[in-house]
């Protein structure tokens, strides 16, 4: 099944998030078909910066989004 998930980046205590599409068998920071967004929650107001036209097309292709990404694809828009 394909996911649209975060994965996380940054340093300790300083997160710093990629929306992908990935595989639900590969790990959280493992390969990713492709990144479709950015969210970075540290600065204020927090980074959203998702390519919705992308997005769109993966879950209507039948990925599903995770509960997280699902509520920033909202914030986004989608």
């Amino acid at each position: 099944m394909v996911k649209i998930r975060l994965k996380r980046l940054g340093a300790k205590k300083a997160p710093f998030y990629r929306i992908i599409v990935a595989d639900s068998r590969s790990p959280r920071d493992g390969r990713a078909i492709e990144e479709i967004g950015v969210y970075d929650p540290t600065k204020n107001p927090s980074l959203l910066n998702v390519n919705v036209e992308s997005a769109r097309a993966w879950i209507s292709k039948g990925a599903q989004p995770t509960d997280t990404v699902r509520a920033l694809l909202k914030k986004a828009g989608l």
